[in-house]
C-alpha cells in the first residue's frame, strides 16, 4: 500500500506544558486512524500541526506528492453574509481555487494561460463542482442553497462544512469531532458513507460506536508518547488493558526496588566512589519510572445525592410551536421516580426547546409543568460555559462548595472532586482561560454535579468531552440516586445511561420507547419497512385491476386439478385470517403499552407476516387465473 503520510519524531509544547514528544506515526491508502487523547493532550493542536494551521516545535512531517487533503475542522467559520452555495466556494480547495482562477482570466484582457487553465479544468472535472456539491448537500438534508450562512444553525454549519470535505473527493480527509451538532441520522448516514467509501482518512472523535465501525486502527496520546493499536475501538481497549496492567506490574516491581534502593542510599557514607555514583543515578531513575501515573482512567466517583420524593414533574396538556413548526401538542407526561430518560430526534424538532421549557427559561403557549418540590435540579446546558477565565480551574469549584458530602461519612475536598473528573493538582491551579474546549466542558460538568443534585438535565453533555471523561461520567449516573434526563447523539453514551427514549419525530410527533437507542433503532427500522411494504401493496392494486382483464384470456389455456383447488380454498381462507393478524399486531405496536421484548418480538412477527401474505397472495393470483 502506498504511504500517504509520515510523521516523524513531532514535538509541540506551550512553554513548561509539553503536549507530545517525539511521537511518530504514519497514515497508509485505505487506513481509517481514530485519534484518542485526554482533552488537553493536544488531539487539535496535532491535526492543526498537520494541515499547515500550527508548526511543530521540532519534527518532520511528509505527504505523499500530488496527495488531495481535506480538512474538516472542529468549530468551522464562513463569512456571514455568504450562501450555502457561495460558502461552497470559498473552502480554498484545489477545484475551488483553480475556478477562481479561471474567473480571473476570464475578467481580463490576458488570456495567455486559459488553454492550461481549461485543460486542468478539463482534468479534475470542475465544470460538475457546482452540480455536485448541491448533490452531497441535498444527501445532508441541506436544501436552501440560497440560505445566508448567518441563518444557520450549529448543526447547519458543521454539515455545510462536512459538504466542502466531501465535494472534491479527497484520497485523505482529517476530520475534528465531525459527529459535533451532527443529529442521528446525519451521524449514521456519515458513518455509512466513510464506511461504503475508499478514502483513508485520520479522526479525532469521542462516539465510540463510529471509531468501532469506521476505523481501523486507533492511535493514542498518553503521557505525551503515542501508541498505536492496529485495529477498531473494540480491540483498541482490549489491548490498552493488557498494556496498562503490564505498566502497573511495571511500576509495582520499580516501587519493589525502589523501597531497596532508598535504604541503600541512606545507609551510603558522603564520600562516594564512581561504582556508587553509577548506582545513584539508577536510583533516580528508578524513582522517575516509580512515580508514574496509574491509568487515570479507573477513577470511580459516588455521591450522596439530595433525597427525591414520589413526585417528580407533570407535563399537563403542552403546547409549543413557533410559527408553522410545532414542537408539542396536547402533550402529557408524568415522571417516574429515579426515571433515566434519554430524549433523540433530528435537530429542529424540539429536544433543546422541551429542555428549556421544563427548566423554566421557555414558556409553553398553553399548559404546564407541575414540578415536586423535593426536586432539585442540576442542569448542564449546551450554551453554559460562561466562567470567569482569570479565575483558577480550583477556585471555580470552591466558589460552589468547599467540601462535597458523598454519603456513608465521608466527604471530599473540593480539590479532590476535581481530582476525580482527572483535574490532576497542577492543573488545578492553572487560569481558565489556558484551559482546552474539552477542559471547560469537563470543568463546567463539575460545577453542575458538585452542587448535589437529585435530577440532572444533560443537553448534549458529550460535545467536545474525550472518552476518559465520559466513562467517568457514564460510571456517576449509573449509581446516581436521583432521575436523569439526557439529550445526547452519542448512541453509545445513551445505551449506557438511559432506560427508555423520547423520541421527537417532528411535527409534534413524539415516540415514547421503553429501551435504549439501539433497540429503538432496531424497531425503527422494522416500522420504516412496514411502511416500504403498505406503500407497494397500495402502488400494485391498481396493476392488479387493470391487468386481470388480460390473465382471463387464458381461461381456456388450462383447467385447475383436484389438488390445486384445495390448495386456493386453503388459500382463500389463510389470507384474511394473516391480514387479521397483521392488523391486530400494528393496533399492539402503537398502542405505547409494550415493553421493550414484546415490541421487538411482535416486530419481528409482523414482518415475517407481511412476507407471508406477500407469497400466499401472489400464489392465490396464479391460481385465481386458472379458475
Amino acid at each position: 500500500m502506498a504511504s500517504y503520510l509520515q510523521v516523524e519524531n513531532l514535538t509541540k509544547s506551550f512553554g513548561d506544558l509539553i503536549l507530545f514528544q517525539n511521537i511518530s506515526f504514519g497514515i497508509d491508502e485505505g487506513e481509517r486512524v481514530g485519534l484518542i487523547a485526554k482533552n488537553g493532550s493536544g488531539k487539535t493542536t496535532l491535526l492543526n500541526i498537520l494541515t499547515g494551521k500550527d508548526s511543530p516545535d521540532s519534527g518532520l512531517i511528509t505527504y505523499r506528492r500530488d496527495l488531495r487533503v481535506a480538512y474538516l475542522e472542529q468549530d468551522p467559520v464562513y463569512p456571514e453574509n455568504l450562501t450555502v452555495i457561495q460558502a461552497c466556494f470559498q473552502s480554498g480547495n484545489e477545484i475551488t481555487e483553480l475556478i477562481a482562477e479561471y474567473e480571473k482570466v476570464m475578467n481580463s484582457q490576458d488570456h495567455s494561460n486559459l488553454d492550461a487553465i481549461l485543460q486542468k479544468m478539463d482534468i479534475l472535472q470542475a465544470w460538475d463542482y457546482e452540480h455536485k456539491a448541491k448533490q452531497i448537500l441535498a444527501q445532508l438534508k441541506i436544501t436552501n442553497f440560497e440560505q445566508k450562512i448567518s441563518e444557520l444553525s450549529g448543526g447547519q454549519l458543521k454539515r455545510v462544512a462536512l459538504a466542502n470535505v466531501l465535494i472534491t473527493e479527497p484520497d485523505l480527509i482529517i476530520l475534528d469531532e465531525p459527529t459535533n451538532h451532527l443529529d442521528l441520522d446525519m451521524v449514521e448516514w456519515l458513518e455509512e458513507y466513510l464506511q461504503r467509501s475508499r478514502l483513508s482518512l485520520l479522526m479525532v472523535t469521542h462516539d465510540r460506536y463510529f471509531l468501532d465501525r469506521v476505523c481501523n486502527e486507533i492511535i493514542e496520546i498518553d503521557q505525551q508518547q503515542l501508541f498505536e493499536y492496529k485495529g477498531n475501538y473494540s480491540y483498541f481497549l482490549e489491548k490498552k488493558d493488557e498494556r496498562m496492567n503490564a505498566q502497573n506490574q511495571e511500576i509495582d516491581r520499580a516501587n519493589n526496588l525502589l523501597r531497596k534502593e532508598l535504604d541503600w542510599m541512606r545507609r551510603q557514607p558522603q564520600a562516594r566512589g564512581t561504582k556508587a555514583k553509577s548506582r545513584i543515578d539508577a536510583f533516580y531513575d528508578l524513582e522517575k519510572k516509580a512515580q508514574q501515573t496509574r491509568d487515570a482512567g479507573n477513577v470511580q466517583l459516588q455521591m450522596k445525592g439530595s433525597y427525591i420524593g414520589n413526585k417528580i414533574f407533570e407535563a399537563k396538556h403542552i403546547y409549543k410551536s413557533f410559527g408553522d413548526l410545532k414542537i408539542l401538542e396536547d402533550f402529557n407526561y408524568i415522571f417516574a421516580r429515579y426515571e433515566k430518560l434519554g430524549i433523540v430526534g433530528n435537530n429542529g424538532t424540539g429536544k433543546s426547546t422541551f429542555i428549556k421549557m421544563l427548566m423554566g427559561e421557555v414558556a409553553p403557549d398553553k399548559g404546564e409543568f407541575d414540578i415536586g418540590e423535593t426536586v432539585k435540579f442540576g442542569y448542564y446546558s449546551q450554551d453554559g460555559l460562561k466562567f470567569d477565565e482569570q479565575m483558577k480551574v480550583l477556585d471555580v469549584v470552591q466558589n460552589i462548595a468547599e467540601v462535597i458530602d458523598i454519603g456513608n461519612g465521608s466527604h471530599l475536598t473540593a480539590s479532590q472532586f476535581l481530582q476525580h473528573f482527572l483535574f490532576p493538582p497542577e492543573k488545578q491551579h492553572s487560569f481558565v482561560y489556558k484551559l482546552s474546549g474539552g477542559e471547560k466542558r469537563r470543568l463546567y460538568l463539575c460545577t453542575v454535579l458538585i452542587k448535589n443534585p437529585n435530577f440532572l438535565v444533560l443537553d448534549e453533555p458529550t460535545n467536545d468531552l474525550d472518552i476518559i471523561t465520559l466513562n467517568v461520567l457514564e460510571e456517576y449516573l449509573q449509581q446516581f440516586k436521583g432521575c436523569v434526563i439526557v439529550v445526547s447523539h452519542d448512541r453509545y453514551f445513551m445505551d449506557k445511561v438511559i432506560d427508555h427514549l423520547l423520541a421527537f419525530q417532528g411535527n409534534a410527533k413524539l415516540k415514547d420507547f421503553p429501551g435504549n437507542y439501539t433497540e429503538y433503532r432496531e424497531w425503527k427500522d422494522i416500522q420504516d419497512s412496514i411502511e416500504k411494504e403498505k406503500e407497494k401493496e397500495q402502488s400494485a392494486k391498481p396493476k392488479e385491476e387493470k391487468t386481470q382483464p388480460v390473465q382471463s384470456k387464458q381461461e381456456d389455456k388450462k383447467k385447475l386439478s383436484f389438488k390445486e383447488k384445495r390448495e386456493f380454498e386453503e388459500l382463500d381462507n389463510q389470507i384474511p385470517l394473516l391480514e387479521e393478524e397483521k392488523t391486530k399486531l400494528e393496533e399492539e405496536l402503537s398502542s405505547g403499552m409494550l415493553d421493550t421484548e414484546e415490541l421487538l418480538s411482535k416486530s419481528n412477527r409482523i414482518s415475517r407476516l407481511i412476507e407471508e401474505i406477500e407469497t400466499k397472495t401472489m400464489r392465490w393470483m396464479e391460481l385465481s387465473e386458472l379458475m
